[in-house]
């Protein structure tokens, strides 16, 4: 497929028009969609935005953020050579955890994208990223709150590079 952003900009706005959780929708600043290679061959999956993504409109931005890139230019890769996205395109309020009815509604979006990107590697980041036949992670928050963690992070993000 020749361009593929403008589907993808094409499936950002149908989550307005069809006024996907409009609860969500009223208490966030931004619809966070995903950003990156249209034509990447590993698409990153969140949960859902943070502060600073509502802020932003921009997916992995924070502190979170700034570790995914690390790990990525650990693996010879760069953020520009990815997709990142989540499966809540909203911030629930008070980062709460996303309720099932909310990934739900926003599941139908989440595949389209991946339908139009069609990566060879799907990773999800944290406990409510999907479940695919991927390779899961622990969230680069864990290393955060979790020091010993950091290492563990690195070692299984290592794997991304064989895998594809």
């Amino acid at each position: 497929m020749k361009n593929k952003q403008p589907k993808l900009d094409q499936i950002a706005a149908e989550i307005a028009n069809n006024n996907v959780c409009p609860d969500l929708a009223k208490t966030a600043k931004h619809l966070v969609f995903g950003e990156g290679n249209p034509d990447a061959t590993v698409v990153f999956i969140g949960e859902a935005p943070g502060k600073k993504e509502d802020e932003t409109g921009r997916p992995f931005v924070g502190a979170s953020g700034k570790f995914l890139e690390e790990m990525l230019e650990g693996i010879g890769m760069q953020r520009q050579d990815v997709y990142i996205t989540s499966i809540l395109k909203y911030r629930p309020p008070n980062n709460r955890d996303p309720r099932p009815a909310e990934k739900t509604e926003f599941w139908p979006y989440l595949l389209a994208q991946l339908e139009v990107i069609k990566p060879k590697l799907v990773v999800t980041l944290g406990r409510h990223s999907g479940k695919w036949k991927v390779l899961p992670l622990y969230h680069p928050a864990a290393a955060l709150y979790n020091g010993s963690m950091r290492q563990t992070i690195i070692k299984d993000f290592a794997r991304i590079r064989a895998l594809i």
